[in-house]
Formats: structure tokens, C-alpha cells, sequence
């Protein structure tokens, strides 16, 4: 079972600039966490957009969705920042695709070396392997149907609307 790979920036990916002291992006770290995981699937990689997802438009929202629908692959997840992961989320699940896609993110860099993206990104390729049709959002070991879903700022989880 092939697995398509769409990455969109969000912290997971994000870099520290050590001279001007703030977040960035230089490129994906997927390609190594993806080693380090020890992962056997056979995985398809695409970087889409580096941005945070406060950044994030409705036109790159439309991107991602068309890149889902041409995808070959049925089992898409989608690395996406949390601030607005919610937002995408629905855009996907509206669209009604044919396929399992899990957005999945981190709330500290994997840079940083004390991330949650490593564990993240591995139950999200769980989770899409086992999960029907739909589009889910999985973060910290849960997994959220998309229209129910939402991040609690104050507490830094994903959390059911209802």
C-alpha cells in the first residue's frame, strides 16, 4: 500500500536562525525522520509550500486539495501547522475525496530535538493505513474526524468540538 507524503511547512519543519534569532524554513526534515523512524512503508514524498499555516491562503488551501484529488495514491497525510490545520482539514473533507488523508503537525520544531513530530508523523502514517475514507487530523496519539476538531490555544492539544 503506497502512501503519498504532501508536506506544507508549520513548526514541524521549522529551523532556528541563530543570528537573527527566529524560526524559519530551509528544507523538510521529513526525509530524515522518516530514517531515524526506521520506516519500511513505501512512502512518496512531495513538498507543496514551506509556510506557517497563520501564513497560509485560501489558494495554497485549494493546492493542497488538488494535489490530494490527483494524487495516485488512495492513503495521503499531509504535514500542515497547527494554528489553522482545522481549517484545511475541512477544506479537504468538504471536497468528499475518495481516500484516507491525515493532517498531522508538531507544536515544537523537530530541530529542536525535543519534538513531538517524530511520534506524530509515525501515528499519522498508522492512522492512515488503518482508517477509511475520510480526512482526520491526528495529533499527540488521538485522531480527530475533521469536522471535529479543534486546537485548545490554551492547553497546546487538539481536542473534539463536541
Amino acid at each position: 500500500m503506497a502512501i503519498r507524503l504532501f508536506i506544507t511547512g508549520g513548526t514541524f519543519d521549522k529551523d532556528y536562525d541563530e543570528i537573527h534569532g527566529r524560526l524559519h524554513f530551509q528544507d523538510t526534515h521529513i526525509h530524515e525522520m522518516l530514517r531515524l523512524g526506521r520506516c519500511r512503508l513505501d512512502v512518496a514524498v512531495r513538498t507543496l509550500m514551506m509556510v506557517d499555516s497563520l501564513d497560509m491562503s485560501e489558494d495554497d488551501r485549494r493546492l493542497i486539495l488538488e494535489n490530494c484529488r490527483g494524487a495516485a495514491e488512495e492513503r495521503i497525510v499531509v504535514t500542515h501547522g497547527t494554528d489553522t490545520m482545522p481549517d484545511t482539514a475541512r477544506v479537504l473533507g468538504q471536497a468528499g475525496l475518495p481516500k484516507t488523508v491525515v493532517l498531522t503537525g508538531a507544536m515544537v520544531p523537530y530541530a529542536f530535538g525535543s519534538s513531538d513530530g517524530l511520534f506524530n508523523l509515525g501515528s499519522a502514517l498508522s492512522f492512515v493505513q488503518a482508517l477509511p475514507h475520510g480526512v482526520y487530523v491526528a495529533m499527540n496519539g488521538r485522531c480527530f474526524p475533521w469536522d471535529n476538531v479543534g486546537k485548545n490555544r490554551a492547553l497546546g492539544v487538539f481536542e473534539p468540538l463536541r
